[in-house]
């Protein structure tokens, strides 16, 4: 920030007559006062605090002024009135060179931008003037800071008489750094404007759709109903010419016999619409209740899966590192069982269940470091195939299965990943009762 220059505040009270009077005064007086204040010196007015003007900035805070304490409406509006030519139809980044340029030089431009600016900022001016020093002032902007009041409290604290070159390069850096955040913002915003406007677009098409089905269910009612008034005149004059035909009749016999056919068709008309829309409350009824039960069935899943996911975690804590302790109620005795994807971190789990069954284990995890080419050759080796259908890949299961079928093994799909599925699955393979690949569960 450039050296502000004190002012020597001036009145009238101190000209050159005033003072020579004032002192012929004094001389008069001379008898009657003391000798040392017969000799005063003159007086000195204290140096002004004013706010510093705007091309007493340095130049490398003009952009952020500009940029921030100004929207680009009023930029444009104030170089209209300055007679900046072009200004009308300059590009927000030309004024925003022109509003910078301005500030660079002391002149009638500057001033009136200068005046612009306090006028609009007035309100933070007028905070800020509290402040006596640097640290009332930083805490000021603390607070601007705080509540998101960026420009105004900016303004008022770069022109503050107590403003240091610290507290300057501060609010600066802040507001630099605020320019990034919100660049960043502006970016996602855009991002998020465009997915709106195609979504906009797709859901006006969608309405012009509906509101084309709707204005043709319109003109389909409007025809059917002058189709039925054309229908309910002629049977009228049909009923009306075979009575006449059938004698002189009562005028008001006539026309009571029509408004009993209009009350008849009016009374089906109303029943049928009843009954549609009993249907309807009871198609709505039906309706909450399934979405009561997906509710509770959604609920009792998750708690399912809960105690599933409690269960593995049981059975992998009593699973020693060599397999003992694990139930001897599966036996598997010289069966070979192939393995095919689920979790690295489950294999030793499964291979100590395995193999304390009494079989022999073999594992293949998919395809992610084991190469498929050598599923047929692990298939010609088992005796039994299985794998997890919600973790494997869709061409290591098309590969099992046709290799199976080619050798006449049989393979089991598995619900899940987990030791409870695998043991659910083996419970009812025993050496001599292994199923075919034609009895292939649901997965």
């Amino acid at each position: 920030m450039s050296s502000r220059l004190p002012r020597i505040l001036s009145t009238d009270l101190f000209t050159p007559a005033a003072e020579a009077a004032g002192r012929s005064a004094l001389r008069g007086m001379a008898p009657f006062m003391p000798a040392a204040s017969a000799e005063r010196p003159p007086f000195q007015a204290p140096p002004e605090r004013r706010r510093t003007q705007i091309w007493e900035l340095g130049k490398s805070l003009h952009c952020s002024i500009v940029g921030t304490c100004l929207s680009s409406a009023e930029l444009r509006q104030l170089l209209v009135r300055l007679g900046t030519s072009g200004a009308e139809t300059a590009s927000d980044h030309d004024l925003h060179v022109q509003g910078v340029l301005l500030c660079g030089s002391r002149g009638a431009g500057a001033k009136f931008l200068q005046k612009a600016l306090d006028r609009r900022h007035r309100v933070a001016i007028g905070q800020c003037a509290k402040a006596r020093d640097a640290d009332a002032l930083r805490q000021l902007w603390a607070e601007a800071l705080k509540r998101g009041d960026i420009p105004g409290a900016y303004w008022a604290l770069l022109t503050h008489p107590a403003a240091t070159d610290a507290l300057v390069a501060q609010a600066f850096g802040e507001v630099h750094m605020l320019s990034h955040l919100v660049g960043a913002a502006n970016r996602a915003d855009i991002r998020r404007l465009r997915q709106l406007e195609e979504d906009n677009a797709a859901l006006a098409a969608k309405l012009e759709r509906q509101q084309r089905q709707l204005r043709d269910g319109f003109m389909a009612r409007d025809q059917t109903i002058r189709r039925l008034n054309d229908l309910l005149v002629r049977e009228t004059a049909q009923s009306a010419e075979a009575l006449r035909l059938a004698g002189p009749a009562d005028p008001e016999d006539v026309i009571g016999g029509v408004m009993a056919e209009v009350n008849r068709r009016l009374a089906v008309e109303t029943t049928r619409r009843e009954r549609l829309e009993r249907r309807l409350n009871a198609s709505l009824q039906t309706l909450q209740a399934a979405d009561e039960a997906r509710r509770l069935a959604e609920g009792e899943r998750d708690a399912l899966r809960r105690e599933l996911a409690a269960i593995e975690d049981r059975i992998a804590s009593l699973l020693p590192p060599q397999g003992e302790g694990v139930a001897d109620a599966l036996d598997l005795s010289g069966l070979v069982v192939l393995y095919v994807g689920g979790r690295a971190h489950q294999a030793p789990q499964l291979k100590a269940v395995i193999e304390r069954a009494g079989a022999k284990f073999l594992h293949h995890d998919g395809g992610i470091e084991h190469g498929a080419a050598l599923l047929p050759g692990l298939v010609s080796r088992s005796d039994l195939a299985v794998f997890p259908v919600d973790c494997v890949s869709h061409e290591a299961v098309a590969l099992v299965k046709r290799s199976c079928r080619q050798s006449g093994k049989p393979f089991i799909p598995l619900r899940t990943s987990s030791l409870t599925a695998l043991l659910s699955a083996l419970t009812s393979v025993g050496p001599t009762s292994v199923p075919t690949a034609a009895a292939e569960p649901a997965p």
